[in-house]
């Protein structure tokens, strides 16, 4: 299994993805990770509403991983 990025660095990847100032190519190779992470964790962020408010922030899912399902 691949080693878990830091809660903190998917945050930062996700929020940088969400301001679509970038392709999800252009990100994922600006971090050095895969585009399917970043489209993944997005995902999770709009599915679980990360990016309101912190209470909804909260109660995301500890995802860790791009390879978990």
């Amino acid at each position: 299994m691949p080693k878990p990025f830091p809660k903190e660095f998917r945050d930062d990847v996700v929020a940088i993805a969400l301001k679509r100032e970038s392709s999800f190519a252009q990100i994922a190779n600006d971090f050095g990770i895969s585009e399917s992470c970043v489209q993944r964790w997005v995902k999770i962020a709009r599915s679980t509403g990360a990016g309101g408010p912190v209470s909804a922030r909260a109660k995301r899912p500890r995802t860790v991983s791009c390879a978990s399902a």
